[in-house]
């Protein structure tokens, strides 16, 4: 498991985050909001031993993470960031690269390799995908190979930053419902998302970050009570209970007429 304790990040001129405790819970879907710029991709990045720790520490089963190098780090910790070139090889090779911490060089991949890299594409919904060239795949395609890539790479703990972004509806809740299989397998899920309402429907725990510091971590129903989130983002959030469990919805103030209108208003 994965925890920080008390952790500053940041640049030389000054820590974004500071003195921020979290444990990345197995069978979990934890997810980070915040408002732009308030460390949620630093934060990420300084758990994965991508940029320095200013104070605090980062902990891989107990074991610092300035003790780990890149490639035992790898074989706990999957990363999804926010965007990647696009290599002109095929979708069945990319996700092949998902094995490299686990293979020496020259890498030469084995029986076991093809096949957990042909059960991530499986896992993604990508498998047709296999033979066809990165160029040609669309966003959401794309999204689909690189996820299989992070799921072939055989991790504990799987972080993705800004998964869903410029995707259509259909893919970001395909990308969420595989996050939450993910933890259903008792893998730790740990993304960073931008959609409230998204964020709320699929994360187990909600994570907030403002001003560089932890407002709130708990269940999502928990955040929503406590009015954080509107305090933070400075919008209004409203919920309707569905045989589904809770909907999340922003609430502009607006009031559909006639009289099956949900009270509190809502879009």
């Amino acid at each position: 498991m994965i925890e920080i304790r008390h952790l500053s990040a940041g640049y030389r001129t000054g820590p974004v985050v500071e003195d921020v405790s979290i444990r990345f819970e197995p069978g979990e879907v934890l997810i980070l909001v915040g408002p732009n710029g308030c460390g949620k991709s630093t934060l990420i990045r300084s758990v994965l031993g991508l940029q320095p720790v200013l104070g605090g520490q980062v902990l891989y089963g107990g074991v610092n993470v300035r003790e780990l190098n890149a490639r035992q780090i790898a074989q706990q910790a999957a990363f999804l960031p926010q965007s990647r070139n696009v290599p002109n090889i095929t979708a069945g090779r990319m996700v092949l690269h998902g094995r490299f911490a686990y293979l020496s060089y020259p890498r030469r991949y084995q029986k076991r390799d093809r096949e957990i890299a042909r059960r991530a594409l499986e896992w993604a919904d990508a498998q047709e995908l296999e033979d066809r060239y990165m160029p040609e795949l669309s966003g959401g395609q794309r999204q689909k190979v690189y996820l299989a890539m992070a799921l072939a790479q055989d991790t504990e703990t799987i972080f993705m930053d800004e998964p869903t972004t410029f995707l259509d509806v259909r893919h970001q809740l395909d990308v969420m419902q595989v996050a939450r299989r993910m933890a259903a397998e008792g893998k730790a899920v740990v993304v960073v998302l931008h959609d409230l309402c998204l964020a709320m429907r699929t994360a187990h725990r909600i994570a907030v970050l403002a001003d560089g510091r932890l407002q709130a971590l708990d269940r999502p129903e928990v955040v929503f009570e406590s009015g954080i989130l509107s305090r933070v983002f400075g919008v209004s959030l409203s919920r309707a209970e569905t045989a589904q469990g809770w909907q999340y919805y922003y609430d502009y103030g607006l009031r559909p007429a006639g009289p099956e209108a949900p009270e509190g208003g809502g879009l």
